[in-house]
């Protein structure tokens, strides 16, 4: 029964963390927008960190889910 706490207390953890990346993410790809279409607006610049920050947190949204398998525990 303690095991299946801990599990679901490292579950909620890295939800919490998923959650925070994601918030993070919007708000400073809408920061690049901004700036962007501010600054430079004949040279759209702001897709390339957003593609790429949002490729890292696609793996963070599969390790979350567990598709990296029992290795990542721990």
């Amino acid at each position: 029964m303690l095991d299946d706490r801990n599990k679901l207390e490292h579950g909620r953890r890295r939800l919490t963390g998923l959650r925070q990346h994601l918030i993070g993410y919007f708000a400073v790809s809408a920061v690049f927008v901004v700036l962007n279409l501010l600054l430079t607006p004949t040279t759209i610049w702001f897709v390339w960190p957003i593609v790429g920050w949002g490729g890292v947190l696609a793996i963070h949204a599969a390790y979350v889910m567990g598709i990296f398998g029992e290795r990542g525990e721990g």
